[in-house]
């Protein structure tokens, strides 16, 4: 055993030995190497592609996408492989996605990356609402899109001589009008998503909503009832932390009847 053990380390020790055996194992390795590498090239892939047209600006649901399997080598460009960085995103504003096509980073966007002018997901027949705020009354800048509110009369209700409300010439009128409503996003006053890019600290003008048409008529008759002072509050819910929010409802009838009394719409 011996013996053999001494052979052994002079077989080791023979120059020409360990320079055959360093090549033989770097051969093996580049061999190794490139195996794996046709491989990886050759052997097909599963990637995601349009199953239907997508247009520009729509939300990509799953059922918008198909798979196929492909070589790596045939991907050109930035592709996106895995499906949960496409689903529930949004096409690209300045792209329609063709049927059949793969997808790709620059075509599958975020929906806060969108152009300030496109508003997406509210329901048919409901019209959009710009709610004139400022840092105060969206409580320090905490309305964020996907919040729900609420939106609350103040007037001033004029008496008349002689009601029986003693020397009074005007009474102050508040409460909830309409309730849970989805904000749908938060803009500065150049138009820009306030928490688009919070490095640069945008201050709030407006939040924009949806609302039926005939809620929208509402609202906007309190905007011309400068008379009785009318202003609109906005005052944030928690519906956004329920599974289930509540539908959107006009909240005080009478109210909805003394802005009616007050002021009239033609078609």
């Amino acid at each position: 055993m011996g013996n053999l053990t001494t052979s052994f380390r002079k077989f080791l020790q023979n120059k020409n030995t360990v320079t055959v055996i360093g090549i033989v194992l770097g051969i093996m390795v580049i061999y190794i190497a490139y195996t794996m590498r046709i491989k990886a090239e050759i052997n097909p892939i599963t990637v995601p592609y349009a199953a239907e047209q997508i247009k520009a600006g729509a939300q990509i649901t799953e059922s918008m996408i198909s798979t196929r399997k492909v070589p790596p080598s045939m991907l050109e460009g930035e592709v996106i492989t895995n499906l949960g960085d496409i689903v529930d995103k949004y096409a690209a504003a300045d792209t329609v996605i063709p049927k059949g096509s793969l997808f790709y980073k620059r075509s599958v966007v975020e929906k806060e990356q969108l152009p300030g002018n496109i508003i997406l997901q509210y329901p048919k027949g409901y019209v959009l609402y710009n709610l004139s705020v400022d840092t105060a009354s969206t409580y320090g800048n905490s309305v964020f899109p996907g919040n729900y509110i609420d939106i609350y009369l103040k007037a001033v209700n004029k008496i008349e001589e002689g009601s029986g409300y003693g020397s009074e010439a005007d009474r102050v009128m508040l409460g909830k009008l309409i309730s849970n409503i989805e904000v749908l996003a938060v803009k500065d006053s150049a138009g820009q998503p306030v928490f688009q890019n919070i490095d640069e600290n945008r201050t709030p003008a407006m939040v924009v909503f949806a609302v039926p048409e005939e809620y929208f008529i509402l609202l906007k008759k309190t905007e011309y009832m400068r008379t009785y002072d009318t202003s609109l509050i906005l005052v944030p819910t928690n519906e956004s932390l329920k599974d289930d929010p509540a539908d959107l409802e006009i909240s005080s009838d009478q109210l909805k009847q003394w802005i009616n009394d007050h002021t009239y719409w033609t078609e």
